[in-house]
């Protein structure tokens, strides 16, 4: 990875921490996108990566972001798409969105799109997208992507992995003939804190099932892999899990759904919606 140019999202803790520092220690520029300054300033200090203070539940600040990032640097050889989370209660952002499809999916949509062009210049160069296989109890409704009847925390976040699949494969179709890949990762059930506040009955469950979750350095590797490993650089459009291709859900596989999802996605990303 040496001469390399990372940026990851969510990489102040969890598996999203490891990803950086485990980049960085192959020789990668790494640069993490974060909300809290304190988290940041850590990460400076211990594994001697670059940061970018934003709110990713925030298109203009995801926006803002995309931009800083191209003002500090002119290439983009890696990006990491982590930064999510399962909100319990439904709570909408400042801009009218709500939060775990904010975070979950236009933060990847948003950032991911502000940076192809950077992407493409930086050829042979990789989008990885974490998912989850909790993307097997999603369902897209467009009538009702933001999930304002009967909001449930645990259904909206499987709806949300879900379009994290869709998008991922949509990318991967664009993005023919580019040099720039596209690939969705299931890092695993991960003893982490994700999930383990303001996530009602499924955070209770979590905490409950701690011990016999993997562990965060486990959890990781998958996208670690996807990130840095020779052995995926030819690899496009594709779900990986546990070092291998896994037949991603059907749903995921409608291509019809994912170009419609784009084109709603680029409404919201214009404030259309």
């Amino acid at each position: 990875m040496n001469g390399r140019i990372v940026l990851v999202t969510g990489g102040t803790s969890g598996i999203g921490r490891i990803t950086a520092r485990e980049l960085k220690r192959k020789g990668a520029t790494v640069v993490v996108i974060g909300r809290d300054p304190a988290r940041l300033d850590s990460l400076r200090r211990e594994i001697g990566a670059e940061t970018i203070r934003a709110d990713l539940l925030l298109i203009g600040e995801t926006r803002r972001a995309a931009e800083e990032f191209k003002r500090r640097y002119q290439r983009l050889h890696v990006l990491v798409n982590n930064a999510g989370a399962l909100f319990g209660e439904r709570l909408v952002t400042s801009e009218g969105l709500e939060r775990t499809f904010a975070l979950n999916h236009m933060a990847y949509f948003t950032l991911t799109t502000a940076l192809l062009d950077v992407l493409r210049a930086s050829a042979p160069a990789r989008v990885v997208s974490v998912s989850s296989e909790a993307s097997r109890g999603g369902r897209i409704d467009f009538a009702d992507l933001q999930m304002e009847r009967g909001y449930l925390g645990i259904r909206q976040y499987c709806n949300s992995k879900l379009m994290n699949l869709l998008f991922a494969f949509e990318l991967a179709r664009r993005l023919q003939s580019s040099g720039v890949t596209s690939n969705a990762v299931h890092p695993g059930a991960i003893a982490s804190g994700f999930g383990m506040q303001g996530a009602g009955w499924y955070g209770l469950l979590t905490r409950v099932a701690r011990p016999f979750l993997m562990g965060e350095e486990k959890g990781a590797r998958m996208q670690i892999e996807a990130a840095s490993d020779p052995a995926f650089g030819a690899v496009s459009g594709r779900y990986l899990v546990r070092g291998r291709e896994k037949k991603p859900p059907r749903a995921a596989l409608d291509e019809a759904a994912a170009r419609r999802l784009w084109e709603a996605s680029e409404r919201i990303d214009r404030g259309l919606l």
